[in-house]
Protein backbone atom coordinates (compact mmCIF):
# COMPACT_ATOMS: atom_id res chain seq x y z
CA UNK A 1 0.00 0.00 0.00
CA UNK A 2 2.85 2.36 0.83
CA UNK A 3 4.35 1.73 -2.62
CA UNK A 4 0.99 2.36 -4.27
CA UNK A 5 0.55 5.65 -2.44
CA UNK A 6 4.08 6.79 -3.26
CA UNK A 7 3.74 5.71 -6.88
CA UNK A 8 0.65 7.80 -7.44
CA UNK A 9 2.20 10.75 -5.64
CA UNK A 10 5.35 10.46 -7.81
CA UNK A 11 3.33 10.64 -11.01
CA UNK A 12 1.42 13.67 -9.75
CA UNK A 13 4.70 15.37 -8.87
CA UNK A 14 5.99 14.64 -12.37
CA UNK A 15 2.94 16.38 -13.83
CA UNK A 16 3.64 19.36 -11.57
CA UNK A 17 7.30 19.46 -12.57
CA UNK A 18 6.35 19.72 -16.22
CA UNK A 19 4.35 22.82 -15.28
CA UNK A 20 7.60 24.63 -14.48
CA UNK A 21 7.94 25.42 -18.20
CA UNK A 22 6.71 29.03 -18.39
CA UNK A 23 4.82 30.71 -21.20
CA UNK A 24 5.35 34.47 -21.47
CA UNK A 25 2.18 36.42 -20.82
CA UNK A 26 0.59 33.86 -18.51
CA UNK A 27 1.19 34.25 -14.81
CA UNK A 28 2.57 31.29 -12.91
CA UNK A 29 0.24 29.68 -10.44
CA UNK A 30 2.06 29.38 -7.11
CA UNK A 31 0.52 26.64 -5.00
CA UNK A 32 1.41 25.89 -1.40
CA UNK A 33 1.44 22.11 -1.08
CA UNK A 34 2.90 21.97 2.42
CA UNK A 35 0.48 20.03 4.58
CA UNK A 36 -0.95 18.07 1.66
CA UNK A 37 -1.10 14.38 2.52
CA UNK A 38 -0.93 12.08 -0.48
CA UNK A 39 -3.72 9.55 -0.44
CA UNK A 40 -4.65 6.51 -2.47
CA UNK A 41 -7.38 3.93 -2.55
CA UNK A 42 -6.54 0.35 -1.79
CA UNK A 43 -7.26 -2.53 -4.12
CA UNK A 44 -10.55 -2.99 -2.27
CA UNK A 45 -11.53 0.59 -2.98
CA UNK A 46 -11.26 1.74 0.61
CA UNK A 47 -9.46 5.05 1.29
CA UNK A 48 -6.24 5.27 3.27
CA UNK A 49 -6.42 7.33 6.46
CA UNK A 50 -6.08 10.04 7.56
CA UNK A 51 -8.76 11.97 5.74
CA UNK A 52 -8.09 15.51 4.52
CA UNK A 53 -9.26 18.21 6.97
CA UNK A 54 -12.97 18.87 6.80
CA UNK A 55 -13.86 15.69 4.92
CA UNK A 56 -16.29 13.42 6.72
CA UNK A 57 -16.09 9.64 6.82
CA UNK A 58 -19.44 9.39 5.05
CA UNK A 59 -18.13 11.70 2.34
CA UNK A 60 -15.23 9.35 1.69
CA UNK A 61 -17.67 6.49 1.41
CA UNK A 62 -19.79 8.55 -0.99
CA UNK A 63 -16.73 9.26 -3.16
CA UNK A 64 -15.85 5.56 -3.25
CA UNK A 65 -19.41 4.63 -4.18
CA UNK A 66 -19.39 7.25 -6.92
CA UNK A 67 -16.11 5.96 -8.32
CA UNK A 68 -17.43 2.40 -8.25
CA UNK A 69 -20.55 3.51 -10.14
CA UNK A 70 -18.48 5.18 -12.83
CA UNK A 71 -16.24 2.14 -13.20
CA UNK A 72 -19.25 -0.17 -13.48
CA UNK A 73 -20.90 1.91 -16.22
CA UNK A 74 -17.89 2.35 -18.50
CA UNK A 75 -18.50 0.74 -21.87
CA UNK A 76 -16.26 -1.88 -23.43
CA UNK A 77 -14.83 0.69 -25.87
CA UNK A 78 -13.69 2.83 -22.91
CA UNK A 79 -16.41 5.45 -23.21
CA UNK A 80 -19.22 6.75 -21.05
CA UNK A 81 -22.48 8.12 -22.40
CA UNK A 82 -24.85 10.52 -20.67
CA UNK A 83 -27.95 8.29 -20.50
CA UNK A 84 -29.88 11.57 -20.36
CA UNK A 85 -32.06 13.58 -22.70
CA UNK A 86 -29.35 15.80 -24.17
CA UNK A 87 -27.65 13.37 -26.54
CA UNK A 88 -24.78 11.01 -25.84
CA UNK A 89 -21.72 13.28 -25.87
CA UNK A 90 -19.37 10.31 -25.39
CA UNK A 91 -16.06 12.21 -25.54
CA UNK A 92 -17.21 14.93 -23.15
CA UNK A 93 -18.64 12.37 -20.71
CA UNK A 94 -15.57 10.14 -20.93
CA UNK A 95 -13.29 13.08 -20.20
CA UNK A 96 -15.35 14.17 -17.21
CA UNK A 97 -15.56 10.64 -15.82
CA UNK A 98 -11.81 10.32 -16.33
CA UNK A 99 -11.19 13.55 -14.41
CA UNK A 100 -13.27 12.18 -11.53
CA UNK A 101 -11.22 8.98 -11.48
CA UNK A 102 -8.02 11.04 -11.36
CA UNK A 103 -9.47 13.12 -8.52
CA UNK A 104 -10.06 9.88 -6.61
CA UNK A 105 -6.39 8.93 -6.79
CA UNK A 106 -6.13 6.86 -9.96
CA UNK A 107 -3.72 7.18 -12.88
CA UNK A 108 -3.43 5.13 -16.08
CA UNK A 109 -1.12 2.71 -14.22
CA UNK A 110 -1.86 3.07 -10.49
CA UNK A 111 -4.94 2.81 -8.31
CA UNK A 112 -7.92 0.44 -8.19
CA UNK A 113 -9.43 2.06 -11.29
CA UNK A 114 -6.24 2.38 -13.31
CA UNK A 115 -7.65 0.11 -16.02
CA UNK A 116 -10.68 2.36 -16.35
CA UNK A 117 -8.48 5.45 -16.70
CA UNK A 118 -6.39 3.62 -19.31
CA UNK A 119 -9.45 2.71 -21.37
CA UNK A 120 -10.74 6.27 -21.13
CA UNK A 121 -7.41 7.67 -22.37
CA UNK A 122 -7.34 5.24 -25.27
CA UNK A 123 -10.90 6.11 -26.26
CA UNK A 124 -10.24 9.84 -26.31
CA UNK A 125 -6.98 9.39 -28.18
CA UNK A 126 -8.88 7.47 -30.86
CA UNK A 127 -11.49 10.24 -31.02
CA UNK A 128 -8.91 12.92 -31.84
CA UNK A 129 -9.02 14.05 -35.48
CA UNK A 130 -5.48 14.14 -36.91
CA UNK A 131 -6.44 16.63 -39.60
CA UNK A 132 -8.54 19.22 -37.77
CA UNK A 133 -7.21 18.73 -34.24
CA UNK A 134 -10.75 18.46 -32.87
CA UNK A 135 -11.20 15.96 -30.02
CA UNK A 136 -14.83 14.89 -30.37
CA UNK A 137 -17.15 12.49 -32.12
CA UNK A 138 -18.73 14.82 -34.66
CA UNK A 139 -21.53 12.40 -35.46
CA UNK A 140 -22.62 12.10 -31.84
CA UNK A 141 -21.75 15.45 -30.28
CA UNK A 142 -23.73 18.36 -31.65
CA UNK A 143 -21.70 20.82 -29.59
CA UNK A 144 -18.22 19.35 -29.99
CA UNK A 145 -16.27 22.19 -28.39
CA UNK A 146 -17.43 21.01 -24.96
CA UNK A 147 -15.84 17.63 -25.66
CA UNK A 148 -12.76 19.35 -27.04
CA UNK A 149 -12.25 21.51 -23.95
CA UNK A 150 -12.83 18.74 -21.40
CA UNK A 151 -10.60 16.39 -23.40
CA UNK A 152 -7.74 18.90 -23.41
CA UNK A 153 -8.11 19.15 -19.64
CA UNK A 154 -8.17 15.38 -19.08
CA UNK A 155 -5.39 14.46 -21.49
CA UNK A 156 -3.14 17.26 -20.26
CA UNK A 157 -3.51 16.03 -16.67
CA UNK A 158 -2.84 12.44 -17.74
CA UNK A 159 0.16 13.42 -19.88
CA UNK A 160 2.55 13.75 -16.93
CA UNK A 161 1.32 10.50 -15.39
CA UNK A 162 1.66 8.39 -18.54
CA UNK A 163 4.29 5.62 -18.32
CA UNK A 164 4.16 4.52 -21.97
CA UNK A 165 6.54 6.85 -23.86
CA UNK A 166 4.92 6.17 -27.22
CA UNK A 167 1.44 6.95 -25.93
CA UNK A 168 2.78 9.99 -24.11
CA UNK A 169 4.23 11.29 -27.37
CA UNK A 170 0.94 10.65 -29.14
CA UNK A 171 -0.92 12.60 -26.43
CA UNK A 172 1.56 15.45 -26.83
CA UNK A 173 0.86 15.61 -30.56
CA UNK A 174 -2.90 15.51 -29.97
CA UNK A 175 -2.65 18.35 -27.47
CA UNK A 176 -0.53 20.43 -29.82
CA UNK A 177 -3.14 20.07 -32.56
CA UNK A 178 -5.96 20.69 -30.07
CA UNK A 179 -4.40 23.95 -28.88
CA UNK A 180 -3.95 25.05 -32.48
CA UNK A 181 -7.61 24.39 -33.26
CA UNK A 182 -8.77 26.24 -30.14
CA UNK A 183 -6.56 29.23 -30.91
CA UNK A 184 -7.72 29.42 -34.51
CA UNK A 185 -11.42 29.11 -33.61
CA UNK A 186 -11.38 31.95 -31.06
CA UNK A 187 -13.90 34.66 -31.96
CA UNK A 188 -13.05 38.31 -32.49
CA UNK A 189 -14.55 38.94 -29.03
CA UNK A 190 -12.08 36.47 -27.50
CA UNK A 191 -14.50 33.64 -26.76
CA UNK A 192 -15.68 30.36 -28.25
CA UNK A 193 -18.94 28.78 -29.31
CA UNK A 194 -20.35 25.28 -29.67
CA UNK A 195 -18.55 24.45 -32.93
CA UNK A 196 -15.02 25.34 -34.02
CA UNK A 197 -16.16 26.82 -37.32
CA UNK A 198 -18.45 29.41 -35.67
CA UNK A 199 -17.52 33.05 -35.26
CA UNK A 200 -19.84 33.33 -32.27
CA UNK A 201 -19.11 32.91 -28.55
CA UNK A 202 -20.70 32.27 -25.17
CA UNK A 203 -19.47 31.86 -21.61
CA UNK A 204 -19.74 28.16 -20.83
CA UNK A 205 -17.83 26.93 -23.89
CA UNK A 206 -15.30 29.73 -23.49
CA UNK A 207 -14.36 28.62 -19.98
CA UNK A 208 -13.93 24.98 -21.02
CA UNK A 209 -11.39 26.16 -23.61
CA UNK A 210 -9.60 28.42 -21.14
CA UNK A 211 -9.28 25.65 -18.56
CA UNK A 212 -8.18 23.16 -21.20
CA UNK A 213 -5.55 25.58 -22.45
CA UNK A 214 -4.32 26.17 -18.92
CA UNK A 215 -3.91 22.43 -18.38
CA UNK A 216 -2.03 22.12 -21.67
CA UNK A 217 0.28 24.95 -20.72
CA UNK A 218 0.93 23.22 -17.38
CA UNK A 219 1.92 20.12 -19.33
CA UNK A 220 4.50 22.06 -21.32
CA UNK A 221 2.40 22.49 -24.46
CA UNK A 222 2.95 25.85 -26.16
CA UNK A 223 -0.13 28.04 -25.86
CA UNK A 224 -0.18 31.42 -27.66
CA UNK A 225 -0.12 34.21 -25.08
CA UNK A 226 -2.52 36.34 -27.11
CA UNK A 227 -5.14 33.57 -27.01
CA UNK A 228 -5.15 33.66 -23.22
CA UNK A 229 -5.05 37.44 -23.04
CA UNK A 230 -8.06 37.74 -25.32
CA UNK A 231 -9.98 35.10 -23.36
CA UNK A 232 -9.37 36.96 -20.10
CA UNK A 233 -10.63 40.13 -21.77
CA UNK A 234 -13.71 38.20 -22.85
CA UNK A 235 -14.51 37.34 -19.23
CA UNK A 236 -14.01 40.98 -18.29
CA UNK A 237 -16.40 42.10 -21.03
CA UNK A 238 -19.00 39.57 -19.86
CA UNK A 239 -19.16 40.93 -16.30
CA UNK A 240 -22.25 42.73 -15.02
CA UNK A 241 -22.37 45.47 -12.40
CA UNK A 242 -23.65 43.05 -9.74
CA UNK A 243 -20.46 40.97 -10.08
CA UNK A 244 -22.07 38.13 -12.00
CA UNK A 245 -21.13 36.94 -15.48
CA UNK A 246 -23.71 36.85 -18.27
CA UNK A 247 -24.16 34.35 -21.09
CA UNK A 248 -22.19 36.29 -23.69
CA UNK A 249 -20.04 39.40 -23.95
CA UNK A 250 -21.78 40.39 -27.17
CA UNK A 251 -24.95 41.65 -25.55
CA UNK A 252 -26.50 42.42 -22.19
CA UNK A 253 -28.30 39.92 -20.03
CA UNK A 254 -28.81 38.68 -16.51
CA UNK A 255 -25.94 37.29 -14.47
CA UNK A 256 -25.85 33.50 -14.49
CA UNK A 257 -24.59 31.80 -11.30
CA UNK A 258 -23.25 28.76 -13.17
CA UNK A 259 -21.17 30.76 -15.65
CA UNK A 260 -20.03 33.10 -12.87
CA UNK A 261 -18.64 30.18 -10.86
CA UNK A 262 -16.99 28.86 -13.99
CA UNK A 263 -15.35 32.20 -14.73
CA UNK A 264 -13.90 32.48 -11.20
CA UNK A 265 -12.45 28.98 -11.42
CA UNK A 266 -10.89 29.85 -14.76
CA UNK A 267 -9.28 33.04 -13.45
CA UNK A 268 -7.94 31.13 -10.43
CA UNK A 269 -6.46 28.48 -12.72
CA UNK A 270 -4.64 31.27 -14.54
CA UNK A 271 -3.22 32.56 -11.27
CA UNK A 272 -5.48 35.64 -11.36
CA UNK A 273 -6.54 35.34 -7.71
CA UNK A 274 -6.69 39.10 -7.25
CA UNK A 275 -8.35 39.95 -10.55
CA UNK A 276 -11.04 42.60 -9.91
CA UNK A 277 -13.64 40.75 -11.97
CA UNK A 278 -12.87 37.50 -10.18
CA UNK A 279 -13.14 39.15 -6.76
CA UNK A 280 -16.51 40.72 -7.57
CA UNK A 281 -17.74 37.43 -9.01
CA UNK A 282 -16.66 35.58 -5.88
CA UNK A 283 -18.65 37.98 -3.76
CA UNK A 284 -21.65 37.46 -6.06
CA UNK A 285 -21.42 33.68 -5.48
CA UNK A 286 -20.90 34.09 -1.73
CA UNK A 287 -23.99 36.27 -1.46
CA UNK A 288 -26.14 33.77 -3.37
CA UNK A 289 -25.20 30.89 -1.09
CA UNK A 290 -25.15 32.99 2.09
CA UNK A 291 -28.79 33.94 1.54
CA UNK A 292 -29.84 30.35 0.87
CA UNK A 293 -27.39 28.65 3.29
CA UNK A 294 -26.85 25.83 0.81
CA UNK A 295 -25.36 25.07 -2.59
CA UNK A 296 -28.72 24.30 -4.17
CA UNK A 297 -29.04 27.93 -5.12
CA UNK A 298 -27.49 26.74 -8.39
CA UNK A 299 -30.69 24.89 -9.28
CA UNK A 300 -31.22 24.26 -12.96
CA UNK A 301 -27.53 23.74 -13.63
CA UNK A 302 -26.54 22.30 -10.28
CA UNK A 303 -23.98 19.69 -11.35
CA UNK A 304 -22.29 22.07 -13.74
CA UNK A 305 -22.23 24.81 -11.10
CA UNK A 306 -20.83 22.81 -8.20
CA UNK A 307 -18.09 21.43 -10.45
CA UNK A 308 -16.79 24.97 -10.91
CA UNK A 309 -17.96 26.59 -7.67
CA UNK A 310 -16.03 23.99 -5.68
CA UNK A 311 -12.88 24.80 -7.65
CA UNK A 312 -13.43 28.52 -7.13
CA UNK A 313 -13.88 28.09 -3.38
CA UNK A 314 -11.04 25.59 -2.96
CA UNK A 315 -8.55 27.77 -4.84
CA UNK A 316 -9.74 31.01 -3.26
CA UNK A 317 -7.04 33.17 -1.69
CA UNK A 318 -9.35 33.36 1.33
CA UNK A 319 -9.20 29.92 2.98
CA UNK A 320 -12.38 30.71 4.89
CA UNK A 321 -14.30 30.34 1.63
CA UNK A 322 -13.61 26.61 1.45
CA UNK A 323 -14.12 26.08 5.18
CA UNK A 324 -17.58 27.63 4.83
CA UNK A 325 -18.51 26.10 1.46
CA UNK A 326 -17.37 22.48 1.82
CA UNK A 327 -19.70 21.50 4.72
CA UNK A 328 -22.68 22.78 2.71
CA UNK A 329 -21.50 20.90 -0.36
CA UNK A 330 -21.13 17.67 1.61
CA UNK A 331 -24.60 18.07 3.15
CA UNK A 332 -26.26 18.61 -0.21
CA UNK A 333 -24.45 15.88 -2.12
CA UNK A 334 -24.77 13.28 0.61
CA UNK A 335 -28.52 13.93 0.62
CA UNK A 336 -28.86 13.45 -3.13
CA UNK A 337 -26.63 10.45 -3.86
CA UNK A 338 -28.63 7.53 -5.27
CA UNK A 339 -28.60 4.00 -3.88
CA UNK A 340 -26.36 2.83 -6.73
CA UNK A 341 -23.73 5.46 -5.89
CA UNK A 342 -24.65 7.89 -8.68
CA UNK A 343 -25.90 11.46 -8.75
CA UNK A 344 -28.38 12.66 -11.35
CA UNK A 345 -26.78 15.42 -13.38
CA UNK A 346 -29.24 18.14 -14.30
CA UNK A 347 -30.84 16.96 -17.56
CA UNK A 348 -27.69 15.30 -18.83
CA UNK A 349 -27.69 12.09 -16.82
CA UNK A 350 -25.92 10.18 -14.04
CA UNK A 351 -22.50 9.94 -15.70
CA UNK A 352 -22.30 13.71 -15.75
CA UNK A 353 -23.81 14.16 -12.30
CA UNK A 354 -21.58 11.55 -10.71
CA UNK A 355 -18.40 12.83 -12.35
CA UNK A 356 -19.01 16.41 -11.24
CA UNK A 357 -20.02 15.41 -7.70
CA UNK A 358 -17.05 13.10 -7.16
CA UNK A 359 -14.60 15.68 -8.50
CA UNK A 360 -16.03 18.41 -6.25
CA UNK A 361 -16.00 16.26 -3.13
CA UNK A 362 -12.52 14.85 -3.83
CA UNK A 363 -10.73 18.19 -4.32
CA UNK A 364 -9.10 18.05 -0.83
CA UNK A 365 -7.20 14.91 -1.86
CA UNK A 366 -5.14 17.16 -4.12
CA UNK A 367 -4.50 14.57 -6.81
CA UNK A 368 -5.25 16.59 -9.95
CA UNK A 369 -2.52 19.19 -10.49
CA UNK A 370 -4.70 21.91 -12.02
CA UNK A 371 -7.04 21.76 -9.02
CA UNK A 372 -4.29 21.98 -6.41
CA UNK A 373 -3.72 24.95 -4.16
Amino acid sequence: MKCLRHGIRLKMLLAMAIAAVMLPGWQTVERDRAGFTARAASASGQPVSPRPPGMRAETERAIQRGLAYLASTQRSDGSWRTHGGQGNYPVAMTSMAGIALLAGGNTPSEGPYAANVRRAVNYIVRAADRNSGLIARRGEEQRPMYAHGFSMLFLAEVYGMETDPRLQERIRQILNRAVKLTSESQSTYGGWYYTPDSSNDEGSVTITQVQGLRACRNAGILVPAETIEQSTEYIEKSANDDGGIRYTARRGGNSLPAITAQAVASLNNAGEYEHPVGQRSMEYIRNLMRDADNTRVFRGHYSYSIFYASQAMYLSANEDDWAWFYPMLQNDLLDTQQDNGSWEGDFVGPTYGTATAVTALALPYGYVPIFQR
